[in-house]
């Protein structure tokens, strides 16, 4: 029986770039990784390795063009986050998920694949959702 989803690995084209959004926006942290024979990074969440990175000469194909729709990631901190994406000029779309205390806010890393990071709709209380949906994604 499945217990959790373990990581998503990633293939780009921006190695550099892409670590260090994941460092700086998500926070994860670069961390060990196995001795591969291709350049890659792996990004830990506490001591889990949770997003794999994996260079590549050509980038792959745009998400709007993969059956993986996006990647999700629970957090705390709302504010906080939402601060630093701001600060960065990063595009978002923070969403009310009908039914369920969440909150999503959606992001897109420098290669264009989504991700939401899921709050408790309690750290919500307050914040106006239309002054932080900017649509665009950069890719």
């Amino acid at each position: 029986m499945i217990d959790r989803l373990d990581h998503v690995n990633l293939r780009t084209a921006q190695l550099d770039a892409m670590i260090a959004w994941y460092e700086h926006i998500l926070q994860l942290r670069s961390g060990p990784r196995p001795g591969f024979p291709f350049p890659g990074a792996w990004m830990y969440a506490g001591e889990m390795p949770v997003v794999h990175l994996v260079g590549v000469e050509q980038a792959p194909p745009t998400a709007d063009n993969l059956a993986l729709e996006h990647a999700a990631f629970s957090a705390k901190g709302l504010r906080e986050f939402v601060a630093r994406l701001q600060e960065a000029g990063e595009a978002m779309r923070l969403v009310r998920v009908p039914d369920m205390p969440l909150v999503q806010v959606n992001v897109w890393d420098p290669d264009g694949n989504h991700l939401h990071i899921d709050f408790h709709a309690s750290e919500a209380d307050g914040l106006d959702f239309e002054e932080f949906n900017t649509s665009q994604i950069k890719a």
